[in-house]
């Protein structure tokens, strides 16, 4: 399988957005730390890693990290406000360290909205600049998005802005708010879209790119408000493989192994056609409604056909459908073997059994816990500014770790 791990190699950010969900710790890493998730990762036998943060640009290890992960046999990608790609020799020097691809976020075309999201002015000229700077030195490029109260009802007119002035940017990336953690958690009347907020902007989005040729994933977001194009749902499709995430969290989470991909569902989806291949709502902070959800009665051999068969994403390894039923039918036994053994869900971000403790991710300082003081007290007075509301710090810190001021 293509599976791809994350690492965040900072947690401290340049943008202070509304609804972060991995906003800034006292976690620190270093080479010899970075080093070795990147060695663990390939005795795993991942295809590649994505460096995130935070801003994982700020880390001034990253080229190095970067160069070692790709001379390992690693395909190396990046997710990234843009701020430091916009400079030319950063993303020249991030080039020559092997990065493949970049993944540069981008929430709003429109000034005003970029601006409210991200907390801080002007960002996207620099956002634009990074993509030019990635395509100029050979870095394929991909668009991210948060889909959130703000741009929920525009997706689309972002799409048609991309595909104006920038061309070569051939994929595009949707990830529903996520209203568990960080600010996402404490701000969700600001940001948390209803799914119907994004239904048809997302629909017009994802066929305008249909027709001109481009690809795109999106997650978070059920079947029912993606039914024409389910088969481009990234929970869906690692439901189908069978695929893993490993996330390697700077924070009191540490290492997440993700193997599960199914989240919440109503009585309406027992009468679905796809509820076996649909991640449901993924809805940890009790922000959505499951009442919006509603079933399909559409093809799931169609999906799945359209998965497996894709020629740019030869990831799984059986091509035929026969395979695929004995296969998958094999793993939802075992699925269902293994939440028959828990007494009840879990209400812990991640679930026991999604934590891995082989590893430990990167260390708590003296200088770390200074400087995450610090970085507190200085996003306190901006989230006064903006009218948010700062994180929780419970994750933020090892558990037998208070900060200095107090939750």
């Amino acid at each position: 399988m293509a599976n791809i791990g994350y690492i965040q190699v900072v947690r401290h950010c340049n943008h202070f957005c509304g609804f972060c969900s991995n906003p800034t710790t006292p976690y620190v890493h270093t080479f010899d730390s970075m080093k070795v998730l990147v060695d663990d990762f390939v005795q795993r036998g991942y295809f590649g890693i994505i460096l995130t943060g935070g801003e994982p640009s700020l880390h001034p290890e990253l080229p190095r990290i970067c160069r070692y992960a790709t001379d390992r046999g690693l395909h190396v990608r990046m997710i990234t406000n843009g701020s430091r790609m916009s400079e030319p020799a950063f993303a020249q020097e991030m080039a020559e360290a092997g990065l493949k691809l970049v993944h540069v976020s981008v929430y709003s075309v429109r000034p005003e909205i970029e601006a409210r999201l991200r907390g801080t002015p002007d960002t996207l000229p620099a956002a634009f600049s990074a993509v030019e700077n990635a395509h100029r030195f050979g870095i394929d490029v991909n668009a991210n998005s948060v889909i959130n109260k703000l741009n929920a009802d525009h997706l689309d007119e972002n799409i048609r802005y991309w595909v104006k002035h920038h061309p070569y940017v051939r994929h595009f990336v949707w990830n529903n708010l996520d209203p568990s953690m960080g600010r996402a958690e404490v701000n969700q009347a600001q940001f948390t879209p209803r799914l119907a907020d994004f239904e048809l902007s997302l629909h017009r989005a994802l066929r305008l790119l249909e027709k001109s040729g481009r690809s795109f994933r999106v997650e978070k977001v059920p079947l029912c408000y993606m039914a024409d194009f389910a088969w481009a749902s990234t929970e869906t499709r690692k439901i189908v493989k069978g695929e893993e995430r490993i996330v390697h969290f700077l924070d009191q989470k540490q290492t997440v192994r993700q193997t599960e991909w199914g989240h919440i569902y109503a009585p309406a989806c027992d009468a679905c056609s796809v509820r076996t291949i649909c991640g449901g709502l993924f809805d940890r902070g009790n922000a959505y409604d499951p009442g919006e959800l509603y079933p399909l009665f559409v093809s799931r051999d169609a999906i799945v056909e359209k998965i497996i068969h894709d020629p740019h994403d030869p990831s799984y390894r059986y091509r035929t459908l026969a395979e695929w039923h004995a296969d998958f039918d094999q793993r939802l036994e075992e699925t269902k073997a293994l939440a028959a053994q828990r007494e009840r869900p879990s209400s812990a971000v991640p679930p026991p059994e999604m934590r891995d403790e082989s590893i430990p991710v990167g260390t708590v300082t003296d200088r770390g816990l200074r400087l995450f003081e610090a970085k507190r007290r200085a996003e306190a007075k901006k989230a006064a500014s903006l009218g948010v509301s700062m994180e929780k710090t419970e994750l933020a810190l090892p558990a037998d770790q208070e900060p200095a001021g107090g939750k």
